[in-house]
């Protein structure tokens, strides 16, 4: 939610942020950095501390931050701060859910704002402070849920992981907790957990820091030697250059639809392509230096932005129950080549309905082939893709508007060849 909750109030925002299409790259980017951050920094603490305490605490930071955000004009770095909650994937608690996400809740904001003598709650503030709440109310209801049984074993704690296992049964099956057949947890203690002696003697700080950061580089260290090496280059590269597309193309679909909407409305729903439609809202319209800046967004292009983004939820669906059947594999390279295409007809887009048409498509076939690369060991790689997709795009848009479709085009085209030298491990034990 956070995540494309950004790209939804950048043409809202950039009167009061005074924001340009390069800040606005920024602004996109800022979270993607702070995910970047947060895999490896919340991912150790939470092999220290415990999965519900960490996601409790970036929770909780992750609300503050917004709000904090939206009476400050330094909100890229509140911005990157909540970002870091995304790191929540790398702590085993959360389900790939994020691929069909709505952000329904923006459009009762429209036109809302609220003027103080101090400042003014307008409509882009709102809808930030909306989008706070669900974190405050995963975190109190993270209260609820027990501790990781992983992390209870892998700590030496095995009476809690088994009460943890005994309450699942409880709500799985209606039964007596004694009814429960597992009496004892048995682990590799050379390789899943560690004895409860030694997990007492090893309480030090310094000690409990040390194997943290041993831990990180010597499981860091394992991808990129023989065999692994080869896979891990192609995981990094695919991962890279779809979500290059991912977050990146698909950040800009508001402002897009914006842009073309200004243009309508100007000029009696007139055809022109992307980059006509660039060049007369750089130059004469509300991006140019001479107009005087309009927050006023149709709402229209919240509409589409919504069935954009709701265009995801068949394909995802569709992935979810092909995927055992298909493969992964399929669904990778039908993505990508897919997503490549429709990034490449956006040039030839030249109304409204047709820009919908095809960044809806754009939507749906990502996001399905998004859905078969959650779980890859490369994740850095598809953050450090969504930084360079924002920011190049934002620098190209307005100054050389073809080449951002085409790029994004040749990359994913290109992650789709690399996926074909990936084995398929579909219905096999790994």
């Amino acid at each position: 939610m956070d995540v494309i909750s950004m790209s939804f109030i950048l043409p809202s925002a950039q009167c009061d942020l005074d924001l340009t299409t390069q800040t606005k790259g920024w602004l996109n980017s800022i979270i993607f950095i702070g995910m970047m951050v947060g895999a490896y920094a919340w991912g150790s603490v939470a092999d220290s501390l415990g999965r519900k305490r960490v996601l409790i605490a970036i929770s909780i930071i992750n609300g503050i931050a917004i709000i904090r955000g939206i009476r400050s004009r330094d909100l890229v770095v509140l911005r990157g701060v909540p970002a870091k909650e995304e790191a929540r994937s790398h702590v085993e608690l959360h389900g790939r859910l994020l691929d069909s996400r709505q952000p329904v809740r923006r459009r009762p904001g429209l036109g809302i704002g609220v003027t103080t003598p101090y400042f003014v709650y307008n409509s882009w503030r709102i809808f930030l402070l909306v989008m706070a709440m669900p974190s405050f109310v995963v975190a109190g209801l993270l209260f609820l849920l027990p501790e990781s049984p992983k992390f209870l074993i892998s700590s030496g704690r095995h009476e809690e992981a088994l009460e943890v296992f005994r309450g699942i049964y409880l709500m799985n099956t209606g039964r007596s907790k004694e009814e429960y057949p597992v009496k004892q947890v048995l682990v590799d203690e050379s390789y899943h957990s560690k004895p409860e002696k030694q997990i007492e003697a090893n309480k030090e700080p310094k000690s409990k820091m040390r194997r943290m950061l041993s831990d990180i580089v010597e499981h860091s260290k394992q991808l990129f030697v023989p065999p692994i090496l080869k896979f891990t280059t192609i995981s990094i590269t695919i991962n890279f250059t779809f979500h290059i597309g991912y977050y990146g193309l698909m950040m800009w679909f508001p402002e897009m639809f914006n842009r073309f909407d200004e243009w309508s409305r100007d000029h009696d729903n007139a055809e022109a392509d992307i980059c006509q439609v660039t060049a007369y809202v750089t130059k004469y319209g509300t991006h140019s230096e001479s107009s005087a800046c309009d927050a006023h967004i149709n709402s229209d292009v919240f509409m589409e932005s919504l069935i954009t983004v709701a265009a995801a939820i068949p394909s995802n669906i569709f992935a979810v129950l092909g995927m055992d059947r298909l493969g992964r594999k399929f669904f990778l390279v039908f993505a990508t080549f897919s997503a490549g295409t429709c990034s490449a007809a956006m040039y030839f887009v030249y109304n409204k309905t047709n820009n919908l048409i095809v960044s809806a498509i754009f939507s749906s076939v990502i996001s399905c082939g998004n859905a078969a690369t959650g779980v890859a060991v490369s994740m850095v790689a598809a953050r450090l893709g969504g930084i360079i997709g924002n920011v190049v795009i934002a620098a190209l848009l307005d100054s050389y508007c073809p080449a951002p479709t085409f790029i994004v085009a040749v990359l994913l085209a290109s992650g789709g060849l690399m996926c074909l030298f990936l084995p398929n491990t579909t219905r096999q034990a790994l």
